[in-house]
This record gives C-alpha cells, structure tokens and sequence, in this order.
C-alpha cells in the first residue's frame, strides 16, 4: 500500500531552494548497496550518533548556532542536536531517535514534538526517543552493528563513534563503515549537485555585491558583513562555510588571514589588492569561492601582471580537467602556467622546466591546487586507501593525490603570493634565487597575494564551473565601473 504522507522538504523560504529528503534516502540506499558488497552478515545494522551543541567554556552560551555533523547529516538530513540513526543494511529502512526533552523545553524553546514529528520530517521509518535505543536495538536483534570510527585526513581527528550505555551487549565493529561512507561522500548525487549550484550562485552574488560596495576607508570586516548578510537575507545560508578571509593590501600573503590574532581588521586603502576568500554553507553544504581584485577597480601594470598569471592558470587547469587526469598533474599545470607568466611579466628567469625541476611554484603558490568540497569545505575522501601523499614543496600541502573521476566537485584555486619569509629563503638558495631577478621580486614586496577560486564538478568528459563571477582583467573592471 503506497504511504499518505507528504513529501517533506527543506527550505529557508519561497525565495531559497527547496531541498526534498529524498536526498538522504537516496544516500542511504547507496551505502546499503555498498555495505552488502562487503559481505556482511544479514541483519546488520549502522548506528551513527548525531551532534551535540557545544557551550562557550564554563557559560551556558551556545557557541554558535548547531550545525548538525556532516556523517550524520549526509545519512539523515536531521538539524537538531542529540540525536541517534540506524539504518537496517537489509532492507535501507532509516529509524531515527530524538532526544526526551524536559517539560521546561516548552517555555524556553517552544513545542515538544513527539517522535512521529521527526519521523515524517526527515521520512524516516520509525522514530523513538534517544532512551528506547537500547531496548529498540535488542528487539532488532542485529547480527552486527556498525559504527564510525576513522580519522579525517585534514585535521588528523577522529570520529565521534556513536556509543550509549549498554552497547556492550551487542556485537560491535568500528572498522568497516567509515572508508565506505567517506567514499560515497566524494561523489555527489544529482540532488547534492543542485544544492551546491544554488550555494554557489548565492556566494557568487554576494561576491559581486562586495565588489559593488567596497570602497576606501571601510574595513575588511564590513567587506565580510556585506557578503554574510547577503547571503543569510536573501539566500538562507545560516552558516558560512568557514571563517571568512577579507585580506587586503599586504595581508593577502598570508594564507588563512582572518584568524582571531588578524581577524579582518585593516581599513582598506587606495592602491590595494583586495583578496576575498568567502563561501556560504546552505543545508550544511558548502562553497568556497575567492576573488580578488583591486580597490580602485582599476589594474595597476604589477597588478596585472600576477593577476593574470594566477588566472592563466585557473583556466588552464579548469580546461584540463576531467576523469582520468591526476590531480598533482593538475597542481604542476598550474605551476607551470604561473612560472611561465611570471617569467613574460619580469620576474623570472631561465628555462620554466629547470624552474619545475627546483619546485620553484611553491615560493610562489606553497599551498595546493585545491581540495574536495561538500558537506565540508575540506571535504572528506581526499586519501582512501593506496593513496598516498607527496613529499614534494607544495606538492605536499595537496588535500587529495587522487585521479579525477565523475561528480567529484573540487575546488581550482591557485594563488601566488610575496610571503617575505619565503621569498628571503628563495634568494639565500641558489637552486631557486639564479631564477629570481632580485630588483623585480623587491618591487612586490608588500604587494600581498592574488587566489582566484573556483567551485567544479567534473563531468563525464571535462568540468562544470558552478562559480559565477568577474574573472578577467576587462569584466572585472567593466564590473566594477558600473557600480
């Protein structure tokens, strides 16, 4: 008999994306699929635990507002917090359980919902409450209950494995799971791929609008404020997708600028190169987007110069990708694109190849390409099993080594920057300052940084660019003369 209840959906509005939960039943029925090519027993069950709000120190103070885990996220769609999920590998059925909320709940935060609530919002199977998980787990009798454990290869952590009292009753393995649904998590559904499009067009136009507003005397913060409002008020995007980098003049050479010791608080002055590295998070998917550009909306010779050497190589990497192609590959295309143009723009010296040879790039470019992005902004997956890391410089900092394949979406975010730490080691090393032209590398100092970011996903016979922005020299001028 086929079920009376309505389709659920998310939505922050008419005016935002509607988002169905569809999505999530589809992704558990892809790790059921998945889970069963392992042979595991019948009547296994995964069991993952949901986030938790966290208090600042020792006050009652929410840090932020929650924001469910992203496993949890990508099996459920649940956004409160406390909550528990299981998911029966036979027959892909989900049974969620909330939390037993006291009866004070109803005077601070409002309505208790009953389970059936949460049930039809996220169109799970059954709902309990969190306290019936044991009891409701011994009448499944599972043959094996799988749980999350596994490190996240950017911040080395580990994953918090669902645990309760009483789990030691049940035959337990934390090994099988987590390379399976990190797995998944690289590529994305249709239904993910739409929401990444929507985060994209909405972080895009708050780009344009700071590129709008931006002007001489304001300070990079009130730059991050126009982008966060914009993207809240008028695309429902809560979260940004990580602390925002409004570095301007000298503070575009340092790579994560924005920080608590350099939290976007320079006043913006004539002249300046301006790098903002900003991306909006809707339904705990993320963008990552950066554009620079200078102040004044117009190109100075120097700023030209590097501009145009970083976007060359942008383009030429976005032109190059597609499954099959070796993202180091696409690392080194974008450090010999760099190095080339550089060298046409006065810089540089001698032959690009003997450049290459010294890994000259990373004096320039010391991060990666760029990174997988979903759920996360530095999204899981980047180093399964047998693939390995690179020793090289710059080479190094890669978040993935991995060989392109369809519905990846990654980040093509190359960058040069005048770090003076960097460039002071460069000319006391003659494998890299014979390369140099001293005087020219002088004149740059303080000149700061250009990254040019872009958001893709690789299709069957290239890459689809879902950023949508001012990228060459003329539109971002014609842009910013308009406004």
């Amino acid at each position: 008999m086929a079920s009376t209840r309505k389709a659920s959906i998310f939505s922050m509005g008419s005016h935002t994306l509607e988002i169905p939960m569809e999505l999530h039943r589809l992704n558990r029925k892809r790790l059921c699929e998945r889970l069963k090519k392992k042979n595991i027993p019948k009547g296994s069950l995964v069991l993952l635990q949901g986030g938790d709000h966290f208090q600042r120190y020792c006050t009652d103070v929410d840090i932020a507002a929650f924001r469910q885990e992203s496993y949890f996220h990508w099996l459920f769609g649940v956004l409160e917090p406390g909550f528990f999920g299981i998911l029966d590998v036979d027959n892909d059925k989900a049974v969620l359980f909330a939390p037993r909320l006291h009866d004070s709940y109803r005077v601070w935060f409002g309505e208790i919902y009953p389970p059936e609530h949460f049930r039809d919002k996220y169109e799970a199977d059954e709902a309990f409450h969190v306290d019936e998980l044991e009891k409701e787990l011994e009448n499944r009798k599972p043959a094996l209950i799988l749980t999350l454990k596994g490190i996240n290869t950017d911040s080395d952590s580990v994953t918090k494995e669902a645990t309760f009292s009483g789990i030691e009753k049940f035959k337990v393995d934390n090994s099988i799971l987590h390379p399976e649904i990190a797995e998944l998590r690289v590529f994305k559904t249709d239904l993910e791929l739409d929401v990444m499009r929507y985060t994209n067009k909405i972080s895009s136009d708050a780009h344009k609008l700071v590129m709008k507003k931006v002007k001489p005397g304001m300070y990079e913060y009130q730059a991050e404020s126009i982008f966060m409002q914009y993207c809240y008020g008028d695309g429902g995007m809560r979260h940004v997708g990580y602390t925002c980098i409004c570095a301007s003049g000298c503070n575009g050479a340092v790579l994560h600028y924005g920080h608590a010791g350099a939290p976007n608080n320079r006043q913006l002055k004539c002249g300046d190169m301006c790098l903002f590295d900003m991306g909006g998070e809707y339904y705990c998917y993320v963008s990552d987007i950066t554009c620079s550009y200078p102040l004044s909306g117009k190109f100075t010779p120097k700023q030209r110069i590097v501009y145009n050497s970083v976007l060359n190589a942008n383009r030429a990497v976005l032109k190059a990708c597609k499954p099959g192609v070796s993202w180091p590959d696409m690392h080194r295309l974008a450090e010999r694109v760099l190095l080339g143009d550089l060298k046409s723009g006065g810089l540089l010296q001698g032959e690009v190849d003997d450049m290459m040879a010294v890994n000259l790039g990373a004096v320039f470019m010391p991060h990666g390409l760029g990174h997988l992005l979903g759920l996360d902004v530095h999204d899981v997956g980047g180093f399964p099993e047998g693939v390995n890391r690179l020793n090289e410089p710059g080479l190094k900092s890669l978040r993935t080594t991995r060989t392109l394949e369809e519905r990846m979406v990654l980040t093509i975010e190359p960058g040069c920057y005048f770090i003076n730490p960097v460039l002071d080691d460069a000319l006391n090393n003659p494998k890299h300052s014979k390369f140099l032209i001293k005087e020219k590398i002088e004149e740059f100092r303080g000149f700061g940084g250009v990254r040019i970011e872009d958001n893709v996903v690789i299709t069957k016979d290239g890459a689809e660019l879902l950023t949508c922005v001012p990228r060459t020299v003329e539109e971002i001028e014609n842009f910013m003369s308009s406004a």
